[in-house]
């Protein structure tokens, strides 16, 4: 049933998609009235599907590279219903509801994924590391989300094309908060996830568990991340500097997401 749940929600998210792809000449409240609806149902599927999965597995951690993805799109599209309810705000959907339904799409048609067979599955450490990473995974996308958003409409101010089809854009100084509140939120959740992994990781392998690439490239991850931060708080880059770290950050936080498949210590793939 799990699986069944996944491709309503999987649905409800398409359509979602189809919608914010069309509607970029619309005005936000509009939007508001058809994409948040659709989030809903999608997040509500969505987490009855985690928690039969969650009740039939025995543990919260995904034992696949699909139950995995599942729960990363389901933790993006939580935090995009969160910064709605904030701040009203539905335009960064146009990155949200395409990369929530791949991920979605991705897990759902899996009937027998690679499975990641190790007790350590069932570890609260594990648990702990995964919630914690996979939120900070969330927060990052959504500030690099923002960011992309920032420098459309600042480049279409510049060139001074107001009510062109990124109209619907809100105020520089709004997706600039936006993006930064979401690093600041991201950090921590990034930070103690990692340091839960690595309790796990030093206890199960030893010191060579730090040459893994999976590690490397998630340290180089928090590292432009912790850099982020520091340019804002120490030099006060705001804006389309920020912007391009955000990127550079996002794209380290994909290498780290890729190295599943090639870590000896976090792969999904049953070793021979």
């Amino acid at each position: 049933m799990p699986i069944f749940w996944l491709r309503v929600a999987l649905v409800f998210y398409g359509a979602g998609m189809l919608y914010a792809l069309t509607a970029l000449t619309r005005r936000s409240e509009t939007a508001a009235r058809i994409l948040m609806p659709l989030a809903g149902l999608g997040l509500a599927f969505h987490f009855v599907s985690l928690t039969e999965q969650t009740i039939q597995l025995g543990h919260f951690a995904p034992a696949t590279i699909h139950q995995s993805e599942s729960l990363l799109a389901f933790l993006v599209m939580l935090f995009f219903a969160a910064i709605f309810v904030g701040y009203r705000l539905t335009s960064p959907g146009i990155f949200v509801f395409p990369v929530v339904f791949l991920l979605t799409f991705a897990a759902a048609i899996a009937q027998e994924p690679p499975r990641f067979e190790n007790q350590l599955l069932r570890s609260s450490w594990i648990i702990v590391h995964i919630a914690l990473i996979f939120t900070g995974y969330a927060a990052l996308f959504f500030s690099f989300a923002t960011s992309v958003l920032y420098l459309l409409q600042e480049r279409q101010l510049k060139a001074k094309r107001a009510g062109t089809w990124l109209g619907w854009l809100p105020a520089l100084e709004t997706l600039d908060e936006i993006g930064y509140r979401s690093l600041l939120l991201g950090f921590p959740f990034m930070t103690f996830g990692l340091i839960a992994g690595a309790v796990v990781a030093s206890a199960a392998y030893g010191p060579k568990f730090l040459l893994d690439p999976k590690i490397v490239l998630s340290v180089l991850m928090w590292a432009v991340y912790l850099v982020l931060l520091y340019t804002r708080w120490s030099s006060g880059w705001r804006g389309r500097k920020a912007a391009y770290l955000v990127a550079f950050a996002f794209v380290a936080a994909l290498a780290a997401w890729g190295a599943n498949y090639f870590s000896g210590v976090h792969s999904f793939v049953v070793k021979p």
